[in-house]
């Protein structure tokens, strides 16, 4: 699968290969076959997981529960290793850059696409859908003119989901 049609469908369903909002630590594992980095806080009320390009929060519970989940386009950028590395893993053929533009022109294309709201961050654009709880961020600092090892104006920074309250 190509990136653009994958992100379309994380933004419009809120879901990453089955999941969302409150899967479980459990459920994560199953879905993502690749190695990690867990990083638990001091008080054991959060759990960090790393898979260098997707990065998952949980919540505490019976067992961890999502709250958030990202993928970190901008570190493609560096090289093409890390795409194809996801590539082979997840089956989603990922470029070094997106550009907003691509992305918003295909969400355009699409009927159920969620209606999206831009704030300014400082540096990058937000467009948020809260109704599935999806965000993009653009980076359009101008310290980031031209794509290099680096994004460059008007590409994709991240895509996430997100819950503003704990999950039970």
């Amino acid at each position: 699968m190509k990136a653009i049609p994958f992100l379309v469908s994380f933004i419009t369903t809120g879901r990453l290969h089955g999941l969302g909002i409150g899967s479980t630590l459990s459920e994560v594992d199953r879905a993502f076959d690749a190695g990690f980095v867990d990083v638990v806080d001091s008080g054991g009320l959060s759990l960090r997981r790393d898979y260098g390009f997707f990065e998952f929060s949980f919540n505490p519970g019976p067992e961890w529960v999502m709250a958030n989940c990202s993928i970190e386009l901008h570190r493609l950028a560096s090289g093409p290793v890390v795409g194809e590395k996801w590539c082979k893993s997840m089956l989603v053929d990922f470029p070094q850059y997106l550009a907003w533009d691509e992305l918003r022109d295909a969400l355009s294309r699409t009927p159920e696409a969620p209606a999206m709201k831009v704030t300014d961050q400082g540096g990058f654009l937000e467009y948020r859908a809260a109704v599935a709880d999806v965000n993009v961020s653009v980076i359009v600092s101008d310290d980031h003119e031209e794509r290099g090892r680096s994004l460059g104006h008007g590409d994709v920074w991240s895509v996430s989901m997100w819950t503003a309250d704990p999950t039970p």
